[in-house]
C-alpha cells in the first residue's frame, strides 16, 4: 500500500511563506506525476500546482510568480513553496500522486490526508 504523508501547513500573516511537504513511502515501481491541490471552505478542490515526472511544472492562474513546486526524486517527495502568502491561500492542501504499482504497473491515484493552511492576520 502507497501512503502520501504531506507536512508544513499552519497559521501564516498575509506576504508570509510557508513550506509543505508531501512524502510517498510503500511499495511501487514508480511514480509519474505529482501534485498539489486545494479546498477553501464552502469551495471544491482546485489544483493549485503540478509537476511531472520530468520536471515539468503547471501552476493555475492565482499563484504563479508566488508559489514554486519541485521533487525530490530520491526521497519520493513533493515540496510546495509558497510566498506572499494572500488570505484567498487559505485552505486544505492536498497532495495527490500518480503512482505505477510494482508488479502490476498498473496506474493507481493516491491523495494524501491534506494539510491546513491558514492566512490571517
Amino acid at each position: 500500500q502507497v501512503q502520501l504523508v504531506e507536512s508544513g501547513g499552519g497559521l501564516v500573516q498575509p506576504g508570509g511563506s510557508l513550506r509543505l511537504s508531501c512524502a510517498a513511502s510503500g511499495r511501487f515501481f514508480g511514480i509519474n506525476g505529482m501534485d498539489w491541490y486545494r479546498q477553501a471552505p464552502g469551495a471544491e478542490r482546485e489544483l493549485v500546482a503540478a509537476i511531472t515526472s520530468g520536471g515539468s511544472a503547471n501552476y493555475a492562474d492565482s499563484v504563479k510568480g508566488r508559489f514554486a513546486i519541485s521533487r525530490d526524486y530520491a526521497k519520493n517527495t513533493v515540496y510546495l513553496q509558497m510566498n506572499s502568502l494572500k488570505p484567498e491561500d487559505t485552505g486544505v492542501y492536498y497532495c495527490h500522486a500518480d503512482v505505477v504499482g510494482s508488479l502490476s504497473r498498473v496506474r493507481t491515484d493516491f491523495w494524501g490526508q491534506g494539510t491546513q493552511v491558514t492566512v490571517s492576520s
